[in-house]
């Protein structure tokens, strides 16, 4: 009996050197900067993760079609408001050190599928078709200020 609880005991100081290792080898920072929207709740616009290995991933929350300079919706719909949520994400992204090159996967929310295509035309103006991120799209009930879409993004940089 002994035997077994010396070994959980030795297993138990592993995983927590381990762990200890493990988070001294991460850096969190938080990202905001006053070319896209604050945060209207108790979020960040952004948070970096900071690998040991100098490489960085990008944890953007999500943007709607809001005006920074205002903090109001832009006024034009889908094709508008896209378009802000995009230039916010780029603000973002750029505040992080990343470009739209470096986004790897976008979730994109929208009042209305039936503005798929618009969006679409939109979205795809700002990556590479043979580069795109993964991405995910799905109807909602509502969005923040009614927003029409709201457009989520992580990076990944390498140093």
């Amino acid at each position: 009996m002994a035997h077994i609880f010396g070994t959980v005991g030795r297993n138990l100081a592993v995983v927590f050197l381990m762990t200890v290792a493990l988070s001294a080898a991460i850096e969190r920072t938080v990202i905001s900067t006053p070319d896209a929207p604050a945060a209207i709740g108790p979020y960040s616009q952004a948070i970096v993760t900071t690998f040991a290995s100098g490489e960085k991933i990008v944890h953007a929350a999500g943007q709607i079609g809001l005006d920074p300079q205002t903090g109001h919706l832009v006024d034009g719909g889908i094709v508008e408001e896209t378009k802000r949520a995009m230039k916010n994400v780029g603000a973002i992204m750029s505040a992080a050190g990343a470009k739209f090159a470096d986004i790897v996967e976008c979730t994109v929310l929208m009042k209305d599928l039936n503005d798929y295509a618009a969006l679409n035309g939109v979205y795809a103006t700002y990556f590479d078709a043979d580069n795109a991120p993964a991405r995910a799209a799905f109807q909602v009930v509502a969005l923040p200020a009614n927003a029409s879409c709201e457009i989520k993004c992580s990076a990944a940089i390498q140093n």
